[in-house]
């Protein structure tokens, strides 16, 4: 079974005949470089490239293409090679990208010569680097092995043949992008986006989400940053990224009205979870039933890749938020050009004042109406064909989905048990859009949590039009975040995640009544100034010593006494009880916190603290805001969509809250 490397990880080769291929979406130039036990480069001959494609045992491709097969016989290699290294760069001087960040993570897969795939690697992380060694076959005792690299040069080949110990590197770079240019008109385009029987194939995804009008994004979640394998398209439809076989487009019959939607622009879009867990070859996924000639295979819940189940359904349900977010450019480009056509066919027709006498001026303003609502028709018919098999594949993903990331009114919540591991994310609401409200994707969030969260309790209108009163908000702010807290302690193993609450003037003494009554608390609510003080000053203190123990290399020489679990401080009426030195604790927190197991759950209103004015902008800017309602805050920098969030809260008169805590605490006692 073939292994799905991450990057520095490595997998044995049992055959020495090979074929590497490359698909990056855009044309790229491939090249090899020949190294010793050392890994140095002895001169231009030990480099393959397009103006010097063959080298004993190795050949490369003439030309940049967006997809690339490299011929590898490693017995042919002579005996002072020792290492084979696989070189991806973009090509200069022409309109395509010039950095990675700005294009979809490239694919590599070594296979045999029969097409059975031994090891593949996707390329993630990159930004500026316009040359990257992708992976590197290396012998070792003997013995042939592949290690993924992913190791990037933003001084293009000339930096990365000067570190590989080449003194000729800025010639040969030079030599290389000339042959290049001179072939870069036969390159060869990426391939289409869509499979002939019209299903995606999925390899993984992460996409970004962040506040609308903000600098920040959101981590993990659908439609947030970021798993390693890409599903069809790492995370990118119509825009930046790899492409999917998903029917997503919902262009209209005239080839004139095909427009793509505009890739979003401004940054490095990485669509893959980081961190996959290495250890055994994945399993794998289940099949697809076939499906009759003209129609999609039934919906099978895992189907994309992944080294687990678990893996596999956060993938898809990142390939899901995809399929949406692609299907839904495609026809919102759709709409907004015959918009554009029918406005300018009526500017034509009515430009000539004779044309508005008679009849002219009707029928000519009647034939383009009617060829835009032609033209929505056919978008609208496409886009119901893809809402409807995503539909499908949400009735059978929704109930499969493990604890981590089921909702709370899934009934694997009834037979809880505290978990032996740490999942790979945590639900934290459910993301849709507004042509299609009653399809919701989870919104998904990597653990452990990498930002605070900010659960506003400040008053907006909300989508409907209507207020909602400041006392009930601030209610609902306050469940949202119990559930929340409640959800990632029943999803850590017991004693790894405590909870620490500020509630200087005990107002959300109600609210956090699930949580006291438990027991699940590390210590009761702190009140006042002088509570509110020793919790900052406890955490700081934490935070300070795990950086300097990491830093100097002694995590072994911690305070016995020091709780090494996941913290996680939840502030409610920020800043009531908060001078200015807690003020400044409260940032260090939210800034240096995460690195160290220290995390923030702010439920605030933004205006209560408007006093200090723009001192607290970068910790508001520092934490995912979430809302207690239903709000289109969440923006989509990969194709533009405001995605409605909606948080995951316990039903009314539900149980579950209370017998999930308990269970925890039950757990933390036997620990004792």
């Amino acid at each position: 079974m073939a292994a799905e490397l991450v990057r520095g990880q490595n997998h044995p080769l049992s055959q020495v005949r090979l074929e590497i291929r490359v698909a990056a979406g855009q044309p790229v130039v491939a090249a090899a470089t020949l190294g010793d036990e050392h890994g140095r480069i002895h001169g231009i001959e030990w480099v393959a490239h397009p103006g010097t494609p063959t080298l004993p045992g190795l050949e490369v491709s003439k030309q940049a293409a967006a997809d690339h097969r490299l011929a590898v016989d490693l017995g042919a290699m002579p005996e002072a090679v020792h290492r084979v290294s696989v070189l991806l760069a973009l090509p200069l001087g022409g309109d395509g990208p010039a950095r990675f960040g700005a294009v979809a993570a490239p694919f590599v897969a070594v296979t045999g010569l029969d097409g059975t795939e031994v090891a593949s690697y996707t390329i993630t992380g990159l930004d500026a680097e316009s040359a990257v060694v992708a992976l590197e076959l290396y012998r070792r005792q003997g013995a042939w092995k592949i290690r993924a690299v992913g190791q990037g040069y933003a001084g293009g080949l000339a930096e990365l043949l000067t570190d590989q110990g080449l003194p000729q590197a800025s010639h040969l770079a030079a030599g290389i992008n000339e042959a290049v240019a001179q072939g870069l008109a036969r390159s060869v385009a990426a391939p289409p986006p869509r499979t002939p029987d019209g299903d995606r194939t999925r390899q993984s995804a992460t996409p970004a989400l962040g506040p609308e009008g903000s600098g920040s994004t959101t981590q993990g979640a659908p439609g947030a940053v970021a798993p390693q394998p890409t599903y069809g398209a790492q995370g990118t439809p119509g825009a930046v990224g790899p492409q999917s076989g998903f029917s997503g487009s919902a262009a209209p019959a005239d080839p004139a009205a095909t427009q793509p939607a505009a890739p979003a622009t401004g940054g490095p879009i990485d669509y893959s979870h980081p961190r996959r867990q290495a250890g055994a070859p994945p399993a794998p996924a289940p099949t697809a039933q076939p499906a009759p000639p003209g129609q999609h295979a039934r919906p099978v819940a895992g189907d994309a890749t992944g080294w687990s189940m678990e893996e596999r359904l956060y993938n898809q349900v990142w390939g899901m938020f995809e399929d949406l977010a692609r299907t839904m450019a495609a026809y919102r480009s759709a709409v907004d050009f015959a918009d554009s056509r029918m406005e300018k066919e009526l500017d034509q027709a009515l430009s000539d004042p004779r044309s508005r006498i008679g009849g002219q001026g009707d029928a000519a303003r009647e034939a383009a109406q009617a060829k835009h609502a032609q033209l929505v028709d056919q978008a609208r018919v496409a886009l119901d064909r893809d809402l409807d098999q995503l539909a499908a594949e949400s009735e059978v993903v929704e109930p499969a989905l493990p604890l981590a990331f089921a909702g709370w009114d899934n009934p694997v919540w009834h037979g809880y048990r505290v978990p032996m591991e740490i999942p790979m994310a945590v639900r934290l609401g459910d993301l849709h859009l507004p042509e299609s409200p009653e399809l919701r994707v989870p919104m998904l969030v990597r653990l452990p949590l990498e930002r605070g969260l900010w659960i506003d309790s400040g008053g907006a209108e909300s989508l409907d039009g209507s207020f909602t009163d400041s006392h009930e908000l601030r209610r609902l702010a306050l469940d949202t975040a119990v559930a929340h807290a409640a959800r990632l302690l029943a999803v850590y193993p017991a004693g790894e995640f405590a909870v620490h609450v500020i509630d200087p003037a005990g107002s959300a003494a109600q609210a956090l009544a699930p949580l006291v009554h438990t027991g699940v608390l590390a210590a009761p609510p702190a009140a006042g100034a002088a509570g509110v003080a020793d919790v900052l000053a406890r955490l700081t203190q934490r935070v300070d010593l795990v950086q300097m123990a990491v830093r100097g290399g002694a995590a072994d020489s911690l305070p016995p006494g020091l709780d090494t679990a996941e913290q996680l401080l939840i502030v409610n009426d920020f800043p009531h009880g908060f001078d200015d030195r807690a003020v400044t604790q409260l940032r260090y927190l939210a800034d240096e916190g995460p690195s160290v197991g220290v995390h923030l759950m702010m439920v605030a209103d933004r205006e209560d603290a408007a006093g200090y004015g723009p001192l607290l902008d970068p910790l508001w800017r520092s934490l995912m805001r979430l809302t207690p309602l239903p709000d289109d805050h969440l923006a989509d920098p990969w194709v533009g969509h405001a995605w409605t969030y909606e948080p995951s809260l316990v039903p009314p008169g539900s149980q579950v809250l209370q017998q999930v805590l308990t269970e925890v605490a039950t757990a933390r006692t036997k620990l004792r």
